[in-house]
Parts: structure tokens; sequence; C-alpha cells
């Protein structure tokens, strides 16, 4: 072959490279561009959590209680920091000892937090601060005060004053998590003196809206019972939506966006001067607040109303659907499924497990976007799907996706017993279903980074309650793994369970304001700490930081 030939097949085959090199590139920009990057730091994420879910699932490992604490005030818990005296004390619960991030002194009654929501920073936006690209905690002062703190050291990063004694500010909460935070004030009633007097309260409550990160002034707005009627009993804001809730069990829905837009009179920014209705100050600051720029002059146009026992109302599903139940009380425990498009009831559509209990079933949408819904009730666990029936594109019909069945394999529950002189004894009540002695499930919970469901199961033996946390495959219910709380429950109180991916959190509150905190983490080293998986083979040495008590293995 000569040299020339040789060269042009060379070329080609360059060529050739560069043309597939191209074509690849293409290939990985458009997987790119769907989210598909081989590289992308997502991609690792879930790729870690996998493992993870692998690891924490396999039967050698085990969950361990690694150390507890208790407090006469309530304990939160947000994203792996426990808080304590009101939000004064922050402690990490990723340490195997606990290790307290901050502490400051004890507050006075005038400062006492009313409500906290943890704030995290946007993906891929530009901050104005170097502050806000770490979590911070917004508070709610008993005197009106609206705070950021940092997450990790307390620190005041923004104080925002929201307004006056004309309202009392008390609830903060999501319209769009993580975007745009609703503050509600607290119903405003006269006093007795005043009603006596026959002074009339028109306004009963106030919202204010902020956008977050930067956080920035929306508007504040009235809920004044000349536009929304006499018989208002609540209202909340969720996803663009405007609940009102009235008596009877009356709830309507408005858009909120569209009211904010159409009833907008100024737009006002945070540390602003500002001349409004005679007054003249800064936006959000002492003494003026925040001026309440939208005011709602005519009944906004209603989206939706629906009649439903104790105001209870779920939107969600796949195609839209509500859950409500009808507004009798003979009803209750019963639950409609019905279609958001003509209000139509779905076929089987008619929810009603039966129970005869102490403590309702419930039921709700489940929170990882599938469009089912989880329907719990003492000894049972629904997940249900929303299909389309055959041959028919318009009609919806509710199916049975799985179930998890408490375990009551050693529960008998005879009617007739005979004594050992042969008397005959007939029991003349039959065990509730969620009576102590059986096995009852209390608590539900998804996991979403580890695509799991949870589930707290107890039984009273003896004088002693035992609970296990589950954790089961979401897509069709299996027990995966099951994991003993070593500590009693007693289901007089009020308890709340936490699952972290490799962490476990248990509040308990029990009479005369104690709390307890019981902090479990993962461990796979497991020839000693089989040693120490029961309470009576446990050390415990107690230990005090800060000023306050710790126990811990």
């Amino acid at each position: 072959m000569c040299p020339q030939a040789a060269g042009g097949g060379r070329r080609r085959r360059r060529d050739a490279s560069r043309a597939a090199g191209a074509h690849n590139v293409c290939r990985l920009l458009s997987r790119r561009a769907h989210g598909f990057y081989a590289r992308d730091a997502g991609v690792a994420h879930r790729k870690n959590l996998g493992l993870l879910r692998k690891i924490m699932c396999q039967e050698s490992t085990k969950f361990k209680n690694v150390w507890t604490t208790h407090s006469a005030s309530p304990i939160a818990y947000e994203r792996g920091r426990i808080y304590l005296d009101n939000y004064q004390c922050c402690i990490s619960s990723i340490a195997r000892e606990p290790r307290i991030l901050y502490q400051k002194p004890k507050c006075s009654k005038s400062e006492k937090i009313e409500d906290a929501l943890l704030l995290e920073c946007p993906l891929g936006e530009m901050l104005p601060s170097p502050s806000d690209y770490k979590s911070s905690l917004i508070v709610l002062t008993v005197q009106n005060w609206l705070l950021r703190l940092s997450a990790d050291s307390g620190e005041i990063l923004e104080k925002i004053y929201l307004a006056g004694s004309c309202c009392k500010f008390r609830y903060l909460s999501w319209d769009t998590p993580q975007e745009v935070m609703v503050v509600k004030s607290a119903q405003n009633k006269l006093p007795a003196a005043a009603r006596q007097a026959g002074i009339q309260q028109s306004v009963l409550f106030y919202l204010a809206v902020f956008q977050v990160l930067p956080l920035s002034f929306i508007g504040m707005l009235e809920i004044n019972k000349k536009i929304f009627g006499n018989s208002v009993t609540d209202v909340a804001v969720s996803n663009g939506i405007l609940i009102v809730m009235c008596s009877m069990g009356l709830v309507r829905l408005y858009n909120f966006q569209a009211i904010c837009e159409q009833f907008m009179e100024q737009p006002f920014d945070l540390g602003h001067e500002f001349n409004w209705n005679g007054q003249v100050g800064v936006v959000g600051k002492y003494p003026f607040g925040l001026p309440c720029n939208i005011k709602i002059t005519d009944t906004p146009p209603l989206l939706f109303e629906a009649s439903s026992l104790e105001n209870a109302f779920q939107i969600g599903g796949y195609p839209w659907h509500y859950i409500i139940t009808p507004n009798k009380k003979k009803h209750k425990g019963v639950f409609h499924i019905c279609s958001l498009k003509d209000n139509a009831l779905a076929k089987n559509g008619i929810q009603d497990m039966k129970c005869c209990s102490l403590e309702p079933d419930w039921i709700y949408f489940h929170p990882d976007m599938s469009g089912r819904i989880i329907h719990v009730g003492p000894n049972l666990i629904k997940v249900l799907k929303l299909k389309e029936v055959k041959n028919s594109t318009d009609q919806v019909e509710v199916a049975e996706d799985f179930t998890i069945v408490a375990n009551r394999e050693n529960c008998v529950n005879n009617a007739v017993t005979v004594t050992a002189s042969g008397r005959v004894v007939k029991k003349r009540l039959n065990l509730l279903d969620d009576d102590p002695e059986q096995e009852t499930f209390k608590i539900v919970d998804y996991e979403d980074e580890l695509d799991l469901l949870s589930t707290v199961a107890v039984t009273e033996i003896g004088a002693d309650g035992k609970a296990h946390l589950d954790f089961h495959c979401n897509d069709h219910g299996i027990l995966l793994k099951s994991i003993p709380l070593l500590e009693s429950w007693d289901v007089t109180y009020s308890h709340e369970v936490y699952f972290d991916k490799d962490l476990v959190l248990h509040i308990e509150q029990k009479p005369n304001r104690r709390f307890s905190c019981y902090v479990y983490q993962m461990v796979c080293d497991t020839a000693k700490d089989d040693e120490c998986s029961s309470p009576e083979k446990t050390e415990r040495i107690f230990c005090k930081k800060g000023g306050r008590l710790f126990e811990y293995i």
C-alpha cells in the first residue's frame, strides 16, 4: 500500500472517530439535560443512598441506643440537630456522644419562641450573603419578632419586627417548601368587656407572606368576616391555595396568588422607609413592623368547596382526587375518595376499616408523590392506588397496592373459656382493635432519601409497652428490617419517632411536662454491640455537658 493511501486511511479513521465523538458528545449533552450525567453529584448521591439502604437492611446491621437526655421543655428535631430549652440549646445527633453545637443563656418569657422552621440553601442560585449558603432556623417569638438564626451557632442573622399589639403572630408554615413562608396570627378575640359592650371584631386572622433566601416581604393581609363570612374558624395557605375552614365542616379554596396580585395596594421592601396611612417608618423595624398592603375588598372567586367532618380535607393523587369524611358523626372513620374534576366518587372510593378502637384510623396521600393513598388502622396498613377502570377512560378505581398486617399470631381472644373446675365462663366484652395487649400500629412515616416506609408497632407486656420500628419496601411492602426500641413505651404518653437515614430518634412526652429523647445510630460491628442489645446488659454512663445531664453507652 502506498503512503498516500495509508495516510488517507488514517485520515478517514480520524474523521470517523471525530464524528463518533461528536455524536457521543451530543448524546451526553442530551442525557445531561435530562439529568442523566454520570459524573453529576446527584447521581453519586443517589448511588451512596442506595448503598446505605443495602447496608442498613443487612441482618448484621443493628441500631444502638447511643445516648439519652431529658428536659423540662419540649424537644424538637431538624436534620441532625436536636433543640432543647425553647431552641436555646442545640445538640448534634450525628456524633456517638452528645456534642453541644451551641447553648444560649435562658431567655425571658418575652423572648419565648412560639414556632420554628428549618431553612436550607437552594441549589444553583446566587445569594447575597455567605451565611445564606448554610442552614438556618426561622423562629417566631412571642413579641412578634421573626428571627433568622444560624442552625450551627444560634447567631442572629436577620431580625424582622412583624406588628404591634394589634395581633399576635403564632404559627409558621410553608406555602411552597423552602420558597414561600407564611406567618399566621392567633385568632383575634375581643375582651369579654368589649363583647358585652356590643363591640364587634371583624378581622379574624392576619397572614404575613415572605419569599425566603434572600428573605423578602411579599405582603400582609387580613381575613375578615365581612369578606369570608361569620362562620370562619381557621385559615391556612398551601401550594398557592388559600384554605378557609368554616363551622359545620365547610372547607373553601381560593387562589392565593391571584388574591395577592389583585388586591395588592403597594409593594414594600424590607429595610426601606415607607409612608403608609399616615405612618412613617422602616419596613420590618420596630415599632412600625409590616404594612397590611393586601386589602381584600370583595369576595374572591371560589375555586372549590366541600363539606367534611371536622374540616378534614386532602387533595392529591393522579388524576387529582380529594378525601373527605361525610359531615355526620356516625360516619367518623369512613372516607370518601372523589374526583376533583367533577366530584364523582371513585369506584371502591368508600374506605371503611370498621375499627372498634379508642383511637380512630387515619388516611392520607402518600408523600412519595406516587399518587397512592395510605390508610392506617390499629392492625392493618393499606396502600391504595388510583387506576383507570377497564373500558372506561373517565372513571377511576381505588385498588389495593399492598397491605402490612400487625403480628397478632399469639393473640387469643376466646369468647368462651372453661375454668379448672369445669365451669363455663362467657366474656361480655371483646377486646378493642387497639387493645394495648395486641400489637398495634402507632406511627407510619416515609423516608424519602432511602425510599422506605417505616412503621412503629407497640405491644403492652405486663406493665411495660414494647415497641419496634420496622422498615418496609415502599414499592411492595416487604419487611426489610425490624429495630426494637429498648425503652418502655407507654401508650398514654405522646410520642414522636424520626427516621433519618442512619439515625433513629424517639422523643417522648411524659406527664408534668417531662420530655425524653432517645438517640439510636446504625452500627455494623455486632461482636460487641449484641451485648448491649437489652437494657439489662447495658452499662450506662452519666455525664454532664454544658450543665445538662446525658446518659450514654
